[in-house]
């Protein structure tokens, strides 16, 4: 049940992710999405910096550096590369090709690396919900095929993979909330001057503020830890396949809120990827409580 609880941990945290659309939709005013990147991993990273050293739960000599800064390397990485590659490639393009090659990328690079051979259940649900991010976001956008941009959002994709599993080294040296602080603390050092190049006006809005410190603590800290605790238990191919949870509640959450409209292609692509979800974490699920004889 532990390990079961670990997929709904990182699920939970995928579905967090997907709100910061819907939140960053009430901005009022203009934002560059690389100041709010920069902003979201400053708020998070810092305030949980603040917190472990005012309990007491940080311990410099238990920081597995070189690991710490890869991963914060990566996860900095992540947010220019994917920025860049929507405003080329357009929303639909560059939100499938980053956030759908992730689960492949990282299925390669264990497989490859850590010998770790993909099994069937990851397979088969990676499928779906792959096809159903591509119909999730067919005849949405801009459809350019920019090759710049696409070479982008796939360093996105590998980004992200990479931070899946070089965090796992990092997780198995420290408390998870700790090591979330350390990497997250580490990767907004790495964009905060990127602030200097945008107009930062719209942080001086009231409301505009409590949206930033909602995706800093929530779709940030709060979702990383969440993400984290369950990548310590489960493959970081199995937690990057269940990232995908993340642009399903982003449209989910576009029609119930922000009132868009999903045509059928799009309704069956949400159908997809959630069929994927399931058979992820209920396929898992049923081989950890199969009896060896059976597997």
């Amino acid at each position: 049940m532990l390990n079961y609880m670990a997929y709904l941990l990182v699920l939970l945290a995928a579905i967090l992710w997907g709100t910061t659309g819907t939140a960053q939709s009430f901005f009022d005013g203009s934002a560059h999405p690389l100041s709010i990147g920069a902003f979201r991993l400053a708020i998070g990273g810092f305030s949980l910096l603040i917190f472990v050293l005012a309990t007491k739960k940080l311990s410099v000599q238990t920081i597995p550096w070189p690991a710490a800064l890869l991963s914060a390397l990566s996860m900095a990485l992540f947010q220019p590369l994917f920025f860049s590659s929507v405003q080329l490639t357009g929303i639909a393009i560059g939100t499938v090709v980053a956030i759908g090659s992730a689960p492949v990328l990282t299925g390669m690079i264990e497989w490859v690396a850590l010998k770790k051979k993909p099994d069937r259940v990851w397979v088969i649900a990676t499928m779906l919900a792959l096809i159903g991010c591509v119909l999730l976001f067919a005849n949405r956008g801009q459809q350019l095929v920019d090759p710049v941009g696409i070479a982008m959002a796939l360093g996105a994709g590998f980004s992200f993979a990479v931070y899946a599993l070089v965090s796992k080294t990092v997780l198995k040296s420290m408390e998870t909330v700790s090591a979330v602080a350390v990497i997250f603390s580490l990767s907004a050092c790495c964009l905060l001057p990127f602030l200097l190049f945008f107009d930062l006006s719209y942080v001086t809005v009231p409301g505009n503020l409590s949206i930033l410190i909602y995706l800093g603590i929530g779709a940030t800290s709060l979702s990383y830890i969440l993400f984290s605790f369950g990548l310590k238990q489960i493959p970081s191919s199995s937690a990057v396949t269940l990232s995908l949870a993340e642009p399903l509640t982003a449209a989910i959450l576009g029609v119930l809120v922000v009132g868009e409209v999903l045509s059928a292609l799009s309704w069956s692509g949400v159908g997809l990827l959630l069929c994927g979800i399931l058979v992820l974490t209920i396929g898992k699920r049923q081989r950890l409580t199969a009896p060896q004889g059976l597997n």
